[in-house]
């Protein structure tokens, strides 16, 4: 997954950065919601009532955006989408953590800790001498 931002103009929701779309960001907050009420981990059965749940349109949450707020509201989302569009990503991003002994996914800070080696090997990048590259039978055009 690639994350394009914008220093000048970054967004307070962590999500909005993370996620292309609105909807993404709101099933990727209702997840992280639902984990943290769960003491943060959640079973992989657990995760998969709340895929279902979410595809069936049987989710009903308060939304944290301008036209919903303070509203109850009765979300739906695509189960294969949500694994392929929010869990899987957050798994690879290091945001979830998936226990193959326990079966269970746990909020993780090792996102954090990722864009601190890559905000390290882009130090190791600057301090590199440069060099000039020289191909065989390239030449120039002024």
């Amino acid at each position: 997954m690639v994350i394009l931002f914008d220093r000048f103009n970054l967004p307070e929701d962590i999500y909005e950065i993370i996620f292309a779309t609105k909807q993404q960001k709101i099933v990727a907050k209702l997840l992280a919601q639902e984990m943290k009420e769960k003491g943060g981990e959640m079973t992989k059965t657990e995760m998969s009532l709340f895929a279902t749940r979410l595809h069936e349109g049987n989710l009903i949450a308060e939304i944290d955006e301008p036209e919903f707020r303070g509203k109850k509201v009765k979300l739906s989302y695509n189960k294969r989408q949500f694994y392929d569009r929010i869990l899987t990503p957050m798994k690879s991003m290091g945001l979830i953590d998936y226990d193959l002994y326990k079966k269970t996914y746990k909020l993780s800070d090792k996102f954090n800790k990722e864009l601190i080696r890559i905000g390290l090997k882009w130090i190791q990048e600057l301090r590199k001498p440069a060099h000039s590259y020289e191909k065989k039978g390239f030449k120039p055009v002024l």
